[in-house]
C-alpha cells in the first residue's frame, strides 16, 4: 500500500468541501473515521509535523497508509454519514460503544376502533401511543399484563370490527381477561373508555385506579368473598410497583435524556437517566472504549452521535454535564431525526444541576462496581475470539459466520448461516436457506449451494453500494466475515474453500471438528488439524458457535416439516381449499376429531358443501384404510 499510495501527493488532491475521511493502516483495515466541513483542511492537519497532537492521534497518524474520502452537501450530512460509517466498521481509533441496545416500549394502538396494549422496541409513526423507554422488559410486560386483567384490553390481531363474528371467542374472554369485542359483546364506546384508563394510568394518574382497587378489596373482604379480596389485593400490589417506578423530578413535562459520564484510564461510563413527562422511567449505563487523554466532553460527543443514530425516540432536551463538541451542529441534525427542535444543555444550577450530579455519582459507581465484570465479560467475548485468531494465526478475527445444514434422509434440507461479532451472537444478521437445487442427503452439496447463494448475494449487494455516493445502510449479505467456521472437518472446509474460490475471495475457513462422542476437540485449518484448550475462553466459544448454528438450523427444519404436515393433511384432499381448511380448523379442535366426524357434520360446517364433504370423508378414511400412502 506504501509503494500505491503517496500520501502528500493525495493530500494536494483533497477538495474544500465538507465530508467525511476514513484512515487505513498497512492491513488496508480502517483504523479512523472522521468529518470535516473542509475535507482540505481538516485532513492535511494529521501529517503536519509542526501540529501538536494527543497521543491517541499520534498513534492513529503513525500507522495510516492510506486515506479516502466522500465528499457530501452539507456538514450535517457529514455528521450523519460519519456516524453510520463508525457503527459499521467499529475503527479501533474511534471512540466506540461497547453494546447496542434497544429498550422495550408500551405501544396503545389508538388508531384502531378497538385498540390493544403491546410489547415493542420499535417506535414508528402509525398514530399510535408510546409509553417508554423502560430499562426492564419484565417490567414492561408486568404493566401490560396488569392493564389485561383490569381493564380487559384486547391483545389478539384480529381487525376489527370487519372480523367481528368471524371466529370463536378466544381463551382470554372465556377467563375474563377480554371483554370480547370480536363477537360485539362490548360496544365501541365502552370499549373506549377503559382503553382511556389505561392510557390515564401510562400517563402518570395512578391515583384512580389505587383507590378503585382499594374500595373493591374492603368491600369484598366485609363481604366475606375472601378469593376476589385476594384478586384485588394482589392487583393493587401490582398496580403500586408499577406506579412506584416512576419518580416525579420536575412539573415541566418535558422529555429528556441526563447524561454524565465517569472515566477511569481507558474505560468510561456513561449514565443516561429517561425522564418522560416529567418522570424518570429508568436508567442505563454504557461502556465505551476511549484514549486515556480523552477528554468528558469527546466522550459524551462520541456517545451521543452513536447512540442517538440508532434509538427510536430522540427526547426534547439532552441535559449535558460537559459541553460537547460541534454543539450546534448535533442539536440540528438530533433535531431531524426527532422531527423537532432539540436542545442540548449544560445546567449550571437548581434541581436540573442536581440531575445531573445524581447521574454522574451513578456513573462513578457503576465504573468502580463492575471492573471485574467488564473483565470477565470480555474475556467470554473479546478475549475468547483473540484466542480463536492467535491459535489459527490471524491478526484479527471480528465477524465469525458458521453454517450448519439439517435434513432427515434429505426431506426438507434447509441450511443455517449464524454470525458472531466480538464474540457475541448477532441475531439479526442470522440467515436461513431452504435448499433448492439439490436432491436427497447429501450434506456437501447442499452446503455448497448455501455459501453459493450467501456470497453471491453479497457480492452483488456490495456492487450496488458502491454506486452509492452515501451509504445509508448496509444490505442483508453485504458484510463480510472475518473467518468462516464450518461444522465439521476437511470435507466442509474443502467445500467453502471451493466457493470462496469460484467466487474470488480471500475469506478464511477453518472447520470445527468433533470427536467419536460428538464433541468438538479441535480446529482444522489451512490443511492441518489444530488441538486447542478445552479450558480455555476460545473453545467455549467455538462451541457456543457450532452448537448455535446447529439449533438454528434444526429450528428451521422443525418448522418446515410442520408446514408440510398440515399440508398433507387437508390442503391436499381436493375440494378444499385455505377457506375451508381455515373453517374446518375452527369447527373441530383437531384432525382426529375432522377424521371421525360423519359427512353430514362437515356439511354443516360453514364454507362447506355436500361434495366438500364427501372428499373430506372419503380422503380420511381411504388413508386409513391403507389405500393410500
Amino acid at each position: 500500500m506504501e509503494n500505491t499510495f503517496n500520501i502528500q501527493e493525495e493530500l494536494k488532491k483533497l477538495p474544500g468541501k465538507p465530508g467525511v475521511y476514513i484512515m487505513h493502516d498497512a492491513s488496508d483495515a480502517i483504523i479512523y473515521v472522521g468529518k470535516a466541513i473542509s475535507l482540505k483542511n481538516r485532513v492535511r492537519q494529521y501529517f503536519q509535523a509542526s501540529r501538536t497532537r494527543s497521543p491517541k492521534i499520534e498513534q492513529m497518524v503513525s500507522r495510516v497508509r492510506r486515506f479516502e474520502y466522500i465528499v457530501t452537501d452539507s456538514e450535517l450530512e457529514a455528521l450523519v454519514l460519519e456516524n453510520n460509517l463508525i457503527k459499521e466498521h467499529r475503527p479501533k481509533y474511534n471512540t466506540m460503544l461497547k453494546d447496542d441496545k434497544t429498550y422495550p416500549y408500551i405501544k396503545v394502538t389508538t388508531a384502531e376502533e378497538f385498540p390493544r396494549i403491546l410489547f415493542t422496541r420499535k417506535m414508528t409513526k402509525d398514530r399510535s401511543r408510546y409509553f417508554g423507554p423502560f430499562t426492564s422488559a419484565y417490567a414492561v410486560k408486568e404493566t401490560i399484563d396488569l392493564m389485561r386483567k383490569l381493564y380487559h384490553v384486547r391483545s389478539c390481531s384480529r381487525k376489527l370490527p370487519e372480523e367481528t363474528g368471524n371466529e370463536r371467542p378466544c381463551l382470554n374472554y372465556h377467563i375474563r381477561q377480554c371483554d370480547a369485542p370480536c363477537q360485539g359483546y362490548i360496544s365501541r364506546e365502552e370499549y373506549r373508555a377503559k382503553v382511556d384508563k389505561v392510557l390515564d394510568f401510562l400517563g402518570g394518574n395512578y391515583d384512580p385506579l389505587l383507590n378503585m382497587l382499594e374500595e373493591q378489596m374492603k368491600k369484598a373482604s366485609e363481604e366475606m368473598r375472601f378469593e376476589e379480596a385476594v384478586t384485588f389485593r394482589d392487583l393493587l400490589s401490582s398496580a403500586r410497583q408499577v406506579a412506584q417506578r416512576q419518580k416525579i423530578t420536575s412539573g415541566d413535562g418535558e422529555d429528556k435524556d441526563v447524561l454524565a459520564v465517569a472515566v477511569d484510564g481507558e474505560d468510561a461510563i456513561v449514565q443516561v437517566f429517561f425522564i418522560r413527562d416529567g418522570r424518570i422511567i429508568g436508567r442505563d449505563h454504557f461502556w465505551l472504549r476511549v484514549a486515556e487523554s480523552e477528554s468528558p466532553g469527546s466522550i459524551l460527543g462520541s456517545f451521543i452521535k452513536q447512540f442517538y443514530a440508532g434509538t427510536p425516540l430522540v427526547p426534547k432536551v439532552l441535559m449535558l454535564e460537559e459541553e460537547i463538541e460541534d454543539h450546534d451542529l448535533i442539536e440540528e441534525w438530533l433535531g431531524t431525526r426527532r422531527g423537532g427542535r432539540v436542545y442540548l444543555r449544560i445546567p449550571k444550577k437548581g434541581t436540573k444541576e442536581k440531575l445531573v450530579e445524581m447521574a454522574h455519582e451513578n456513573a462513578v459507581i457503576v465504573l468502580t462496581r463492575d471492573r471485574e465484570r467488564i473483565k470477565r465479560e470480555e474475556g467470554r467475548t473479546i478475549g475468547a475470539m483473540r484466542e480463536i485468531s492467535d491459535a489459527l494465526g490471524m491478526e484479527t478475527v471480528s465477524r465469525v459466520e458458521a453454517y450448519d445444514i439439517s435434513n432427515i434422509s434429505g426431506y426438507e434440507s434447509v441450511g443455517s448461516m449464524v454470525v458472531f461479532e466480538r464474540g457475541k451472537p448477532k441475531r439479526s444478521d442470522y440467515r436461513k436457506f431452504k435448499i433448492r437445487t439439490v436432491q436427497g442427503p447429501n450434506d456437501y452439496a447442499s452446503m455448497e449451494e448455501v455459501l453459493t447463494r450467501r456470497f453471491t448475494h453479497g457480492l452483488e449487494e456490495q456492487e450496488k453500494l458502491k454506486n452509492r455516493q452515501i451509504q445509508e445502510e448496509m444490505g442483508k449479505f453485504s458484510s463480510f466475515p472475518d473467518l468462516i467456521m464450518m461444522d465439521g472437518g476437511k470435507g466442509q472446509v474443502n467445500i467453502a474453500e471451493g466457493v470462496m474460490k469460484k467466487l474470488g475471495l480471500s475469506i478464511p475457513v477453518c472447520g470445527m471438528v468433533k470427536d467419536d462422542f460428538h464433541r468438538t476437540r479441535g480446529l482444522y485449518f489451512q490443511g492441518v488439524e489444530l488441538p486447542i484448550d478445552t479450558h480455555s475462553e476460545g473453545f467455549k466459544l467455538i462451541t457456543r458457535v457450532q452448537d448455535e448454528a446447529h439449533r438454528f438450523a434444526i429450528e428451521y427444519h422443525r418448522s418446515l416439516r410442520s408446514k408440510e404436515q398440515v399440508h398433507s393433511v387437508l390442503d391436499d384432499i381436493p375440494g378444499v381449499g385455505e377457506k375451508r381448511r381455515k373453517a374446518l380448523m375452527r369447527a373441530f379442535a383437531s384432525i382426529e376429531d375432522i377424521r371421525s366426524a360423519s359427512e353430514q357434520t362437515l356439511a354443516g360446517v360453514p364454507s362447506m358443501n355436500a361434495a366438500s364433504a364427501q372428499a373430506v370423508y372419503a380422503f380420511f378414511h381411504r388413508k386409513s384404510d391403507g389405500q393410500e400412502d
